[in-house]
């Protein structure tokens, strides 16, 4: 598996030149704001998103500035959900630190999310890109409907397989699948080849959501992830649906029972965990997750070969081999 490191390496200077352009889109002039958009931009993550829109981009054609617009507006919507995220969900780690709800409560991080998804929708206005505001808003809309489905089966606990891809699909991958067709409309006009990249990016998407799911039943569990977490949410992913799915009546309604209960019990929790992956949950969803990913290299190789097309794959190569 190539290191991301060596992924970056046709886009280095763009994610250099990107750090600068995306903290000064996390500025405010009220202190208390100031400080607290100071700790999202110390905690953040890999920028994953970002380097599908500059591969992407560049498998058309020369970056250029709407092409950082463009990787900027993604992260900063990523930014807000994953801030919205932990206050639905009720965490207080992101990451293996504290979360923005944590330290400032619901209240002020609820507005801290909406600050900074306005500031990414403000930078496309300004800069007349009323193609990226149709992309991004359509994240948008996809996300808050993949959350509130989730949250709607989480309470019923009758998620199907049909009903979990359609989950991931809208609150995950459409997303990733944002970041490669902004990338592509950065540098051409082909709506084709825009949408095309879309659909490869909702594939690499649904996969990079598996990988995650199935960290959640390994040993160790993702960092800033407890191994279990997923049923303490009242989350039926695949690899639990795998289990329930092949369980006898009796025992589907045993495991139901435990997830309702909400699940306070650690030692039973880790029980069903491993449980799940002794009886295939893990294999299971790794072979869905390899699965889509191959159907997104192979979208991929019907492009002319170039470094960031290599790249691409490797990265979606590393997303569903990736240990955290």
């Amino acid at each position: 598996m190539a290191s991301l490191e060596q992924i970056k390496k046709p886009i280095a200077v763009e994610l250099s030149e990107f750090e600068p352009y995306f903290r000064k889109s996390l500025k405010s002039d009220v202190p208390l704001l100031s400080t607290i958009l100071d700790f999202v931009y110390r905690t953040k993550g890999k920028q994953i998103r970002p380097m599908f829109v500059f591969l992407s981009a560049k498998m058309f054609g020369q970056t250029n500035e709407d092409s950082f617009l463009a990787a900027c507006s993604v992260e900063l919507l990523h930014t807000a959900t994953l801030i919205h995220d932990d206050v639905v969900d009720e965490s207080y780690e992101r990451r293996g630190v504290f979360s923005v709800n944590a330290l400032w409560r619901n209240k002020l991080a609820v507005l801290v999310g909406d600050y900074i998804l306005s500031k990414g929708l403000l930078l496309q206005l300004e800069h007349r890109r009323y193609n990226f505001l149709h992309l991004i808003s359509r994240a948008v809309q996809d996300m808050s409907e993949g959350e509130i489905l989730q949250i709607k089966k989480s309470r019923r606990l009758d998620i199907d397989l049909e009903t979990y891809f359609e989950i991931i699909r809208k609150k995950t991958a459409s997303l990733i699948a944002t970041s490669m067709a902004i990338g592509a409309a950065s540098v051409t006009e082909k709506p084709e080849e825009i949408e095309k990249m879309f659909r490869i990016g909702q594939d690499a998407g649904i996969a990079f959501q598996i990988k995650d799911d199935i960290f959640d039943y390994q040993e160790k569990g993702m960092i800033g992830k407890p191994t279990g977490n997923d049923i303490k949410e009242k989350k039926i992913t695949l690899p639990l649906l795998y289990l329930l799915n092949n369980s006898s009546p009796l025992e589907r309604m045993d495991i139901l029972r435990l997830i309702r209960r909400k699940n306070r019990n650690s030692d039973a929790v880790r029980k069903l965990v491993a449980r799940v992956a002794e009886n295939g949950g893990i294999a299971y969803a790794a072979q869905h997750m390899n699965l889509f990913r191959e159907k997104a290299i192979a979208g991929l190789m019907e492009f002319p070969e170039n470094e960031a097309r290599d790249s691409l794959i490797d990265l979606m190569n590393y997303i569903t081999e990736r240990n955290r």
